[in-house]
Parts: structure tokens; C-alpha cells; sequence
């Protein structure tokens, strides 16, 4: 039984959720998204709440309970509030840059790194910091991820692209005789 997938989900003021035939779709003051479940789960929308309940009992079916109720859930949020992340880019001479639809990063390669900014999502830089936010958490994320797998923070100086509130552990450099 999943705790999360038997909690209501209360939608909010200013929100409008529907479905069709497993099409979810929560429209917001921020936007609209739209996700396809599958039919193991039933969703049921009344009220101002939505039950989540699977047809039939199984562990694949137990999984999926919690997980079709955590992205229902991400998707009401996103659509009032948007998700934010924050990536620090550390080190000499290492900055990034928005132009255009590109976020241009100088990480110690001999040549810049471009990363094209998907759509629905809004990337600005300063000084360091590289601010990702928009409605969608799993864009969101996924963007920020690709970014910090281009330049992992190394152990030694802490160079690299580091979530804001990740703690790099530095390892203690060689010792002179």
C-alpha cells in the first residue's frame, strides 16, 4: 500500500484539473501542463480532490499508486508556483552565459560548452550562478542535471557545476615532505 498514492490531493484555488481517458491535463495561473497515465490506476476527480486508487492489487500496481500521485501533485504545484533550481559554477575563469537560446559554458574545455535551453524553461546567469526555473519539476531537474554532468565538482578545489545547496567533500591534497 503506498502512503502517498492513498492521501488525497487537494487542487487549489484558480486550478482546473481534468481527465480523459487517463490525459491529465492541469491548467493554472502559470500555464498548462499535460501528462499520460496508464489505466492500472483509476483517477478520480471530485469535489476539489483527487482519489487515487488502483484496480487491481499487485506490487507493479503498488508502485505506480505513489508515483501517478507524486506527479499529479508536481504538476498542481508547478502550475501556481514554478520550481526553481540553482547551479553554482566554481572555479577560475569558469562562467556560463545565456545568448539567445543557448547557455554558453566556459568549464576548462578548450572550447565552450552550448547547451540548448529546452522551451518552457527560463535560464539566466550572473556572476556564477546559474538560476533554471519553470512549471515543469522533471524539466526542471533533468536540465539541471545535464548541466552539473558536464563539469562534476572535483574533490580537490571544488571545481565545477554544483547544485546551490550541494556540499562537495574536499579530500586533502598531497603532503610535502
Amino acid at each position: 500500500m503506498s502512503r502517498i498514492g492513498k492521501k488525497e490531493i487537494i487542487i487549489p484555488a484558480k486550478t482546473e484539473v481534468t481527465n480523459n481517458a487517463g490525459l491529465v491535463t492541469v491548467k493554472g495561473p502559470l500555464g498548462v501542463l499535460t501528462r499520460t497515465f496508464g489505466k492500472e490506476i483509476s483517477i478520480n476527480i471530485a469535489d476539489g480532490k483527487i482519489n487515487l486508487k488502483p484496480i487491481k492489487e499487485s506490487l507493479e500496481n503498488n508502485a505506480l499508486w505513489g508515483s501517478y500521485a507524486s506527479h499529479i501533485t508536481n504538476m498542481i504545484n508547478g502550475v501556481n508556483k514554478p520550481y526553481e533550481e540553482k547551479m553554482v559554477i566554481e572555479g577560475i575563469g569558469y562562467k556560463g552565459d545565456v545568448s539567445g537560446k543557448e547557455l554558453v559554458l566556459r568549464v576548462g574545455f578548450s572550447h565552450p560548452v552550448k547547451k540548448v535551453i529546452p522551451d518552457g524553461l527560463k535560464v539566466a546567469s550572473e556572476k556564477g550562478v546559474v538560476s533554471i526555473s519553470g512549471i515543469d519539476k522533471e524539466m526542471v531537474t533533468r536540465f539541471a542535471a545535464d548541466l552539473r554532468a558536464i563539469k562534476k565538482p572535483e574533490p580537490y578545489k571544488g571545481k565545477g557545476i554544483r547544485y546551490e545547496k550541494e556540499i562537495v567533500r574536499r579530500k586533502e591534497g598531497k603532503k610535502t615532505a
